[in-house]
């Protein structure tokens, strides 16, 4: 009863703070809207200076903090718990970068948004993870050797874009905000088709907490439970290389977010997938929208990209998860 009550708390917080970081989202920045005026402007439409402001600019916008956050944390919740291993992230084992890549080539190919770059940037992800579980798989799969791999593979991938950066100079729209992850150029035909494929994923990825938390417990003896063990860890790496592709399509290339998140959650909230994975959501959800906050206030009129507050963030955390573990064998 105690530990029912005592979830029921931290998602009572965690849905709070969302809910306050969505409301900050809308009403603050360069042009501040009073609890009246977005009352109105939801009422009115985007007529007006504060409805135009309010549906064009503030409401994607946060939409896209909350779907991107949500999905990245989901996504790491789940690599880390296919792999087993609490420092494995879609951005350290490759998959921002896989995207990042697809969406640079959709950019020189002349696609600048819609479903072509959302379902593009999957297919790169989805190639990445695929590359690093098979070179994983042929150099003992351990969980520094994953992580190792990863990082090579995210370095390849970054490389490659960057030259199709150079060799196509009207990618040019993948600047600052792209490379280090920024919403300030988020438009409604580039957030929707992202979103529905988030929603989904999302979706299929809570019914399957079970098999999550059977394949979390290792391979002989989720085998022994009757669990097709290589089907299912498929499966939960595309849905993963989904969220995060998907991300990646309209946020551009976050890091840290899916490393943060999980491992901050799972010292709360214990190792159960469906609780993890909610809270992570929600976590998510409202740490990248106070973030991207921040980023737009901390130093106005000038803006931040909000993945520069996310590595300050990240890379102290992540080498403190290296030093933590130190000491321990895979």
């Amino acid at each position: 009863m105690k530990h029912k009550i005592h979830q029921k708390g931290i998602f009572a917080l965690a849905g709070g703070v969302c809910v306050l970081a969505v409301f900050l989202s809308l009403s603050l920045g360069a042009v501040q809207l009073s609890p009246r005026e977005l009352w109105q402007a939801i009422l009115g439409g985007p007529s007006g200076t504060a409805g135009a402001i309010f549906w064009y600019a503030r409401v994607p916008r946060t939409a896209a903090c909350v779907l991107a956050g949500a999905a990245l944390s989901a996504a790491g919740c789940v690599i880390q718990g296919v792999l087993r291993n609490p420092l494995a992230s879609p951005g350290i084992i490759g998959v921002n970068a896989g995207a990042g890549l697809a969406v640079s080539i959709c950019c020189a190919c002349g696609v600048f948004s819609g479903w072509a770059m959302s379902l593009s940037a999957f297919a790169g992800a989805m190639a990445c993870v695929a590359l690093v579980a098979i070179l994983a798989g042929r150099t003992g799969a351990s969980r520094t050797v994953v992580v190792l791999t990863g990082v090579a593979v995210n370095s390849v991938g970054n490389a490659l874009s960057e030259g199709v950066r150079v060799l196509f100079p009207e990618t040019g729209m993948l600047g600052g905000d792209f490379q280090v992850g920024g919403f300030s150029a988020v438009s409604y035909p580039r957030l929707v088709p992202g979103g529905i494929l988030i929603c989904i994923a999302l979706c299929v990825t809570f019914t399957l907490c079970g098999e999550l938390d059977i394949l979390a417990l290792g391979d002989e003896t989720a085998q022994g439970l009757g669990l097709r063990v290589g089907f299912y860890r498929g499966l939960f790496l595309l849905l993963a290389a989904l969220l995060a592709g998907a991300s990646v399509s309209f946020s551009g290339l976050l890091g840290f977010l899916g490393l943060i998140v999980p491992n901050a959650v799972r010292r709360i909230a214990g190792d159960g997938s469906r609780t993890l994975l909610s809270l992570s959501a929600l976590a998510g959800a409202a740490l990248l929208t106070l973030c991207d906050l921040a980023a737009r206030l901390l130093f106005a009129p000038f803006e931040l990209p909000v993945g520069i507050l996310l590595a300050v963030l990240g890379g102290p955390f992540f080498l403190w998860l290296l030093l933590k573990r130190r000491g321990r064998h895979d």
